[in-house]
Parts: C-alpha cells; sequence; structure tokens
C-alpha cells in the first residue's frame, strides 16, 4: 500500500534529506535548538537579522567596559542597595511601619529623593557607585538636576524600571523620560 513508508520521516520530508529553510513554516515542521534559541535570552540565537546587536549600540555604547550598558544582574543590586539603605533611613525617621501599608509610601519617598539628591549632585546614588555605574545623559554628559528630578519622581512611583526588560537598549521609562541612561565606569 505505502511502498516508501518506512524512509519518510513523520514530517513528509526523506530520512536523510536535508530540511529546507524557508520564510515560512509549517505546523508539522519539528523545531530545532536555533529556532528555541531564538527566544532565549543570551542564547545567541538566531532570529534576530542584526545578531551583532548588543544594548547601547544604537546610542553608540561600546559592548563591554567603560561607558557600556550594564547587565540587569548590576542594575538590580544596585537598586537593592539603595532600597535597603532607603529603608533603613524611612525606620529610623518614621518608625517601625514602614513596610506596611501606608508607611510603605515613606520608603518610596525616601528612594525618590535620594535618586534625585545624589544622582543631581554626584551622577549615581550609592548603590550604583558601589556598583561600578552612573547616570549620564545618552551623549555622555552630565545629568545634572532637572533630569535627576525627572528621574526620582518617576522612580518613586516604582513601576517605570520594568521597562528596561523589554526595551532594546534596557533603559526604563524613568530613563527615556529624562534622557538618561545608567553607563559602566
Amino acid at each position: 500500500m505505502f511502498p516508501d513508508a518506512g524512509n519518510v520521516s513523520h514530517i513528509g520530508r526523506r530520512v536523510g534529506e536535508p530540511v529546507r529553510r524557508t520564510g515560512s513554516r509549517r505546523l508539522t515542521d519539528v523545531p530545532d535548538r536555533r529556532d528555541i534559541a531564538g527566544w532565549l535570552p543570551g542564547s545567541g540565537g538566531g532570529h534576530d537579522p542584526d545578531s551583532t546587536y548588543w544594548p547601547g549600540k544604537d546610542l553608540g555604547r561600546p559592548d563591554d567596559g567603560p561607558r557600556s550598558i550594564p547587565g540587569n544582574g548590576r542594575r538590580f543590586a544596585s537598586v537593592l542597595i539603595d532600597w535597603l539603605l532607603c529603608w533603613v533611613i524611612a525606620r529610623a525617621v518614621f518608625g517601625e511601619g514602614v513596610l506596611q501599608p501606608p508607611g510603605a509610601f515613606w520608603v518610596n519617598a525616601v528612594f525618590a529623593v535620594e535618586n534625585f539628591i545624589l544622582v543631581g549632585a554626584a551622577g549615581s546614588t550609592l548603590g550604583q557607585k558601589l556598583m561600578g555605574c552612573r547616570v549620564e545623559t545618552v551623549e555622555g554628559a552630565f545629568p545634572g538636576v532637572r533630569r535627576a528630578l525627572i528621574r526620582g519622581v518617576l522612580l518613586g512611583l516604582g513601576l517605570p524600571a520594568l521597562t528596561l526588560l523589554w526595551d532594546r537598549d534596557q533603559r526604563g521609562l524613568h530613563e527615556l523620560a529624562s534622557g538618561t541612561v545608567v553607563a559602566r565606569t
């Protein structure tokens, strides 16, 4: 009935026949490691037509070293250091209830003020300084008071930093709105 049934794979090509890659895939095609690697972060997978892209390339930033965009781990660690520092300050000033709802507002307020003052005066917060980062304008200049105020207010809201997870240059909403970028020192 089916004379060549033993030589045909389950996707309709003969065993040993090379797979031809075309622009469209059929539902019956079996994904291979390159297909899966295309959506895994840091895997070097191959669906991005510009495979030589790194965060900050469009901004004229190097791939590694000074002025490059730090990874999310370094940024998370700097925010964690700053947040713990702000929690200690808020607890010392406003009492023990700073982790419960209305008191949690004070930790956000201290965090926003800390970012505004330290970024506006020194170009980085304590956590950023410890993690080898600083805030710059996109052009690489000192951010100044106006940009630090925009960053501080938006960071006090808490949500804008999440956009760095899907922005191509790993910039949060607070950075996009203020025209700044966090860079390695």
